[in-house]
């Protein structure tokens, strides 16, 4: 059990941070500001398409992912199994690849969603998750990733031992303060199958990004992660809308030659 509410609640709240409805002005900052004072987002709007990028994160980078700080809000009634297993990784940085590319037509079944004249961007789902997941778990520790061609919010993770991994996003927000900060959060669930039991939770993800114009970080970003229980959970109605732990990292982006 602690495989997968250990090292799994830590690894899952990462694997979709780079994956639109427009947030209220300021909510999303203002809930960073908050931090740890935390509850469930409201201004999320039921996830369609792609999560479009600006034009500063079109390339390769190596990212640099630093948990700086976790908080459990409900202890010491409700604590996450795992939670207090994951100060270890405090202060440990942990890097790997990420590109973001042109979004490629959607195929509904024989046939493509012609696209716009100009080509949104978007993150590279498949290339980013399965560099992440190997980050935390090794070379040998994720067989796959795959997408699902009809829908970019649908991926699934298959791992050793029969096991996978289905992570669905269900909505998102956006906020854009200036032409360099850009402002995302958006909600997800994550099944996780294979073990003695399937695993459920609900987690929201909200990232500042930062674009500095130099060269190494050009982008630094501020990551808070909040896991919430599934109605399953038997605390789930004690927790209410409150998150039962949060996660904060530091990002740092720096350009590759990665193609």
């Amino acid at each position: 059990m602690f495989y997968i509410t250990g090292l799994w609640s830590f690894f899952l709240i990462l694997i979709l941070f780079l994956v639109n409805g427009e947030a209220q002005a300021g909510e999303l900052s203002e809930r960073l500001a908050n931090f740890p004072q935390w509850e469930q987002l409201t201004s999320v709007q039921p996830a369609e398409g792609d999560l479009v990028y600006p034009d500063w994160f079109s390339g390769s980078w190596e990212v640099t992912s630093t948990l700086v700080d976790l908080v459990a809000p409900l202890a010491p009634d409700i604590v996450t199994p795992g939670f207090e297993s994951n100060r270890q990784q405090l202060n440990q940085p942990v890097s790997f690849l990420v590109r973001f590319i042109p979004e490629k037509p959607l195929i509904t079944g024989l046939k493509l969603i012609p696209k716009i004249a100009k080509s949104n961007l978007v993150a590279d789902r498949v290339f980013n998750s399965l560099n992440l997941a190997r980050a935390y778990l090794g070379e040998a520790g994720v067989l796959s990733v795959k997408v699902d061609p009809e829908s970019p919010n649908r991926q699934i993770t298959l791992l050793p031992g029969d096991r996978q991994l289905v992570s669905i996003i269900t909505a998102r927000a956006t906020e854009t303060n200036s032409n360099s900060q850009f402002i995302t959060a958006e909600v997800f669930q994550q099944l996780f199958k294979g073990g003695t039991r399937p695993y459920f939770n609900v987690v929201e993800s909200t990232t500042a990004y930062h674009h500095l114009f130099t060269s190494h970080p050009t982008i630094i970003a501020d990551q808070v992660t909040a896991v919430y229980l599934s109605p399953q959970d038997p605390d789930y109605f004690s927790a209410g809308s409150h998150p039962v732990a949060l996660y904060r990292y530091r990002l740092e982006f720096s350009p590759t030659s990665e193609d």
